[in-house]
């Protein structure tokens, strides 16, 4: 079986399916060609869940050779309102031992990661963030970025590096100055959620080791945001130039969603997949000719 490091709240990985629930990390035996699962989950671990589950969607990935995974765990609010007590193992990138059961904050300071993948030309671990709310619709930026073991990254004393969100009280200008710059700016509230690296081939040299990035789209900004799939280019295992439009079509005439992009994935053909929990779909995209002509792929059922 070749191991699946996906984007989602799944991942294969040495003869088992892992799956984050909202709560837990649960796994069954899987092989090639099972179409179906007949055996009880066994949980692994629990994740951050109760009294408040602000964001719940929990994200999973592995290290490469297993011993590892890494769940995302948002944060229980936009800026700590409920008090930062509250925020114990959220905000952060949780690794977890497979073998021991022990679970650690491998990365902090990340509002709501999603997405988390490894990028396979570093051995990196990436995320998507989606960050906070209420200052207008240019602010904040959701963003990309590598994820460094014990780093942390802002929230909610700051956005993107060291910029300081006054509305949290009391301040920590000592956290502050320890807070990592993102790698790369998404646009403001994008609600990016998926992240795949292409490994394929199927789309050419141009988009060889770059991220394909699934944005949700905006809820409460003027004009919208996201609602496609983006795709940034890499150049030496860092993002390298602007993002490119390669999944558009979701907002019909009068601006309502038809699709909402969210997971993204590269198939064995070395297709993209795209999950719409609007849709309700799958979409799989690959090169057409009248695709590259107009500039962007559209949806097709």
């Amino acid at each position: 079986m070749k191991d699946l490091y996906s984007p989602f709240g799944v991942v294969l990985s040495n003869g088992r399916l892992w799956i984050a629930n909202t709560n837990a990390i649960v796994s069954v035996p899987y092989k090639d060609g099972d179409t179906e699962i007949t055996a009880k989950p066994e949980k692994l671990v629990d994740l951050p869940e109760r009294p408040l589950n602000h964001h719940w969607t929990k994200d999973l990935t592995a290290s490469k050779d297993g011993t590892k995974l890494y769940a995302t765990s948002g944060s229980n609010s936009n800026v700590a309102e409920n008090g930062i007590e509250a925020e114990k193992d959220r905000a952060a990138v949780l690794e977890v031992d497979v073998a021991t059961k022990q679970t650690r904050v491998f990365a902090s300071g990340l509002r709501n990661p999603n997405g988390a993948t490894i990028n396979p030309a570093t051995g990196e671990l990436w995320v998507v963030v989606n960050e906070r709310d209420e200052i207008g619709s240019d602010l904040v930026p959701d963003y990309m970025t590598s994820v460094k073991d014990g780093a942390f990254y802002g929230w909610p004393y700051s956005y993107f590096g060291q910029n300081v969100d006054e509305r949290v009280q009391p301040p920590r200008p000592d956290l502050v100055a320890k807070a990592v710059k993102p790698d790369y700016a998404l646009g403001p509230h994008t609600a990016s959620l998926g992240l795949i690296f292409n490994e394929g081939q199927l789309f050419g040299e141009k988009y060889a080791g770059g991220a394909f990035v699934g944005q949700h789209g905006s809820w409460n900004r003027n004009p919208v945001s996201g609602y496609k799939v983006i795709f940034v280019p890499f150049k030496d295992g860092k993002p390298n130039g602007a993002p490119e439009d390669v999944l558009t079509g979701f907002l019909n005439k009068d601006g309502d969603a038809q699709g909402r992009p969210v997971g993204v994935a590269i198939d064995k053909a070395g297709a993209l997949l795209v999950a719409d929990d609007t849709g309700n779909k799958i979409w799989r995209v690959t090169p057409a000719q009248a695709a590259a002509e107009a500039g962007a792929a559209k949806p097709q059922g």
